[in-house]
């Protein structure tokens, strides 16, 4: 990395842009690359064992992670490439919200499965809605606006960085307001003597979902910081935070739910329960 010079002037060919203030690392966007397609293809193959349908979306993020690094091994090689930038810089950016559209549909299926969907103070069946929703508008705001900043144009990207900085506002709004359901329906819970028993098959899942939130909120709370700051400040200059603070933390996310499987026993209550019919959630 240090070998390379970036030509920051006005003279340099294309008005004084470049798509990063650093080379990017080749050893660590290889060393993602791999962990991501490992996990993936786990991921994958219990997707389809256990037919979790409703993690679709989670493992779609995982395979963002992978491209996304690929795109910085594109880069490192071509390093004035919009193609390679535009890949990375997306896909890295709009991965978590995939995460987190699935850890939403979480909370509500636990509750079925524990039979305390009465605990929630938001209906099991609008629960998911709600938040999901809040979550699609997070991820096409950072679409459009992650689309709008690597278009090389000044203006554009200035805009287009507001975009982005909306929509990770609207993810961390709505991630907020999740943990706090959350929060108050495990406390229901702890204090419900009809739960006792399925409170403890349930503590894992829920731990489990804070654990993910704290993290995606986290990285959230550091892409607005990065955002907020010179183009030149640090967070953009040194490419080590973005492997803290990003990849790293999303590398959590994505192996924690390969120790606590999202599936399992707890889950096929709430299958057995739904297939049943048993949910009555119109009528609460």
């Amino acid at each position: 990395m240090g070998s390379h010079v970036i030509d920051t002037s006005p003279t340099n060919g294309r008005g004084g842009w470049v798509p990063y203030y650093y080379w990017p690392s080749l050893a660590a966007a290889i060393i993602f690359v791999i962990l991501f397609a490992v996990c993936s293809a786990i991921h994958i193959y219990r997707l389809f064992k256990y037919k979790g349908w409703y993690f679709i979306p989670f493992v779609i993020g995982v395979l963002f992670q992978m491209v996304g690094y690929a795109g910085r091994i594109g880069s490192h090689y071509d390093f004035y490439s919009l193609t390679w930038y535009i890949m990375q810089s997306l896909l890295i950016l709009l991965a978590p919200a995939l995460f987190a559209a699935s850890i939403y549909m979480t909370l509500s299926r636990i509750a079925i499965a524990l039979h305390a969907e009465n605990l929630l103070i938001i209906r099991a069946k609008w629960l998911t809605t709600f938040f999901v929703t809040g979550d699609v508008l997070s991820f096409l705001a950072q679409s459009a606006g992650g689309g709008m900043m690597a278009g090389g144009d000044p203006e554009s990207a200035d805009r287009g960085q507001k975009v982005v900085m909306g929509g990770l506002f609207i993810q961390i709004f709505f991630f907020g307001g999740f943990i706090i359901i959350a929060t108050l329906f495990h406390s229901r819970l702890n204090k419900s003597p009809s739960h006792v028993h399925e409170k403890i098959k349930g503590r894992k899942y829920l731990f489990t979902m804070y654990f993910a939130n704290g993290l995606i909120l986290i990285r959230s709370l550091f892409r607005v910081i990065e955002y907020i700051m010179p183009h030149d400040g640090p967070l953009m200059k040194n490419e080590a935070y973005l492997y803290i603070f990003d990849a790293l933390l999303m590398f959590a996310v994505v192996v924690v739910y390969l120790v606590v499987k999202p599936y399992g026993d707890l889950f096929d209550e709430w299958k057995r329960r739904k297939d049943l019919g048993d949910l009555e959630l119109t009528r609460r």
